[in-house]
């Protein structure tokens, strides 16, 4: 009996002549045995193939399985979508005019809501296109790409292969997408997005999840991100914000790519920009452990992370200013803004654990916080000696240098004890660092003046403020913010502090024997008293009047009138602040009774001296 033959597996060159037939019939049975043998790495076959069907018959294909079809509708749907998805794994035919022209009508078939593995070679297809050529993501955009698939995300199955795709694709829109090209409708449809990406970012523990935190990190370090903090605020779901948190934390306490541990963090900044610093505290519930993580791990977690990246990029900016000054300026530039983020968490926890004992249960024990205190002193340790290492280098300007006073600032305000002797050493240079685009030193001062205020309440501190000369700094920056009218703005707070460590110093003048300069104080005087020429605030008038009382002590009008900065229209100014002040003595200020004293008790020892002021007050 004869051994039957063997029968013979279909080639290419028989798909080739069934594709090139006259009939539709033959190149359906064609692109059929396509998808049955042929690789989707053998790009050399799929062009000759591409070139053998011919984009019309393919056009025709995706209409009719996109349209109406009859009985066979979805047979001819996933046919075409699934070969144009393996025709663009080849560069030439991804990237051409005729498959970026197709992108409308995938984003079409999209939107109907097809099955889940037409929407994975729908989404295999797009992501190959946008990435082939320009032409093809900007098609995708403004064919409304994001529109179409930001709805669908939270649907896909987590860690899925069109999850993965998808975030690639929206990875690639996020870097074209800028402030201008956004319109409301686009801000919900990345609120979506950012929901259902965090769900994966929490939920995955493979590379999936790093695509995703990558991608958040993208949108929230975006130039619209600012724009995008409403519509996310305003989700009727919050689960977002608990698995961002899970997220977070998944990624810092486990060993990673120091980079990624950055992007958490920048995460985490966003976060709290958004929602506050009260989603630090929150329950974490790790996929890979059975019990929920204490509330407060986030907190510890972004705090220890925080304080070595500034340890870090302190120690890199300074080597990089100081050792290697040919670093590149987009180097310099970028660890500058990571050491801004990492600033600015430090100052955010600060804020919310100096309300600790306004919200219960906002740290889980004593030891909790203690060790939190602990970590924040050594971090400010470390940023004052990035100040020191600048002072002994001779520089006082730069944005970093502003940013390291602010956040020394922030907590100083809360304990200005705290690193008491780093900060005595270096309170005349903090005083003096100004930052890129200021022409003076003026925002250190401001960053300053909640510890100056409080230090000078004692006389230690008075005298600490005179012999670095800091109090002129405090001078020049309580007269311009007088100048800038602050009292209807966000200033006002800085003024009256100023004001008070001004007052606190003078006060204490004899006690710590301190001489004041003229030169300084002439130029507050005339400010305070044009100040109070402006306003019908009692509060302010009797401040300005307390201070320039107390500045008229060791001076005489002869005296004040050879100053450049103070003529006979300031004294005319003092003259009427100073009758105001006095009138009020006649009406209730039992808010203003200490600083009448001090008018009072001042104007019976000075009013001698000045005779303009002593004929207003006739």
């Amino acid at each position: 009996m004869a051994e039957p033959q063997e029968e013979r597996s279909p080639s290419l060159d028989d798909c080739l002549k069934l594709l090139k037939g006259e009939r539709d019939e033959q190149r359906l049975a064609g692109l059929l045995l396509v998808t049955k043998f042929c690789r989707n790495d053998d790009l050399g076959s799929l062009k000759k193939v591409y070139e053998a069907v011919g984009t019309h018959f393919l056009d025709r294909l995706l209409r009719t399985g996109s349209g109406d079809g009859g009985e066979n509708r979805d047979v001819y749907l996933r046919l075409s979508v699934t070969v144009l998805a393996a025709f663009c794994r080849v560069p030439e035919i991804a990237s051409s005019v005729e498959m970026v022209s197709r992108i409308p009508l995938i984003l079409e078939i999209m939107s109907k809501g097809s099955a889940t593995n037409i929407l994975e070679e729908c989404y295999e297809l797009l992501y190959l296109v946008s990435t082939a050529c320009e032409a093809g993501v900007m098609a995708l955009i403004n064919s409304g790409g994001l529109r179409v698939i930001a709805p669908q995300m939270s649907d896909l199955p987590d860690g899925s292969h069109a999850m993965e795709v998808a975030i690639k694709i929206l990875q690639l829109l996020v870097s074209k997408l800028s402030s201008e090209s956004i319109n409301i409708e686009r801000f919900f449809e990345l609120s979506l997005v950012v929901a259902a990406v965090a769900r994966q970012f929490a939920v995955l523990h493979n590379a999936l999840k790093f695509e995703a935190l990558h991608l958040l990190s993208a949108v929230f370090c975006s130039d619209y991100s600012a724009l995008l903090h409403e519509p996310l605020r305003s989700m009727p779901d919050n689960n977002w914000a608990d698995h961002m948190r899970t997220g977070v934390v998944s990624i810092l306490q486990n060993r990673v790519a120091p980079s990624e541990k950055l992007h958490a963090l920048i995460l985490a900044e966003s976060m709290m920009s958004i929602l506050g610093e009260k989603w630090l505290i929150g329950r974490v519930k790790l996929p890979s452990v059975e019990d929920y993580l204490p509330a407060d791990r986030c907190l510890l977690l972004v705090l220890e992370s925080s304080h070595v990246e500034i340890s870090v990029l302190s120690n890199e900016l300074a080597y990089m200013k100081y050792e290697a000054p040919s670093s590149t300026v987009e180097e310099h530039l970028l660890k500058q803004r990571y050491l801004a983020i990492a600033f600015s968490l430090v100052e955010k926890i600060i804020k919310y654990i100096s309300t600790a004992g306004e919200n219960e249960g906002t740290l889980s024990d004593e030891a909790v916080f203690l060790k939190v205190i602990k970590i924040l002193n050594e971090t400010i340790g470390v940023v004052l000696e990035y100040l020191k290492d600048a002072k002994e280098h001779g520089k006082k300007r730069g944005n970093d240098l502003l940013a390291s006073v602010r956040v020394i600032g922030s907590y100083l305000a809360e304990t200005p004890d705290a690193c008491k002797e780093q900060v005595q050493d270096l309170l005349d240079y903090m005083l003096a660092v100004e930052g890129e685009e200021e022409s003076s030193p003026f925002l250190s001062s401001c960053f300053l003046l909640p510890m100056l205020c409080q230090i000078t309440m004692e006389a230690e501190g008075c005298k600490l403020l005179t012999a670095s000369r800091g109090y002129i700094a405090v001078v020049e920056c309580l007269v311009k913010l007088i100048q800038s009218d602050g009292q209807n703005g966000e200033d006002s707070g800085s003024i009256f502090l100023a004001c008070d460590t001004v007052m606190n110093v003078l006060l204490k003048r004899e006690q710590i024997r301190f001489s004041p300069e003229l030169s300084t104080f002439s130029s507050l005087l005339r400010a305070l008293a044009d100040w109070a020429d402006g306003t019908k605030d009692p509060s302010v008038v009797m401040m300005a009047a307390s201070i320039c009382s107390l500045i008229c002590d060791f001076t005489s009008e002869e005296a004040l009138l050879k100053q450049p900065s103070f003529d006979g229209s300031s004294l005319d100014s003092l003259a009427r602040l100073i009758a105001r002040s006095l009138s009020s003595s006649s009406q209730d200020m039992s808010d203003s009774a200490d600083l009448l004293e001090i008018i009072t008790a001042g104007y019976s020892r000075w009013s001698n001296r000045f005779p303009t002021v002593k004929k207003h007050n006739r």
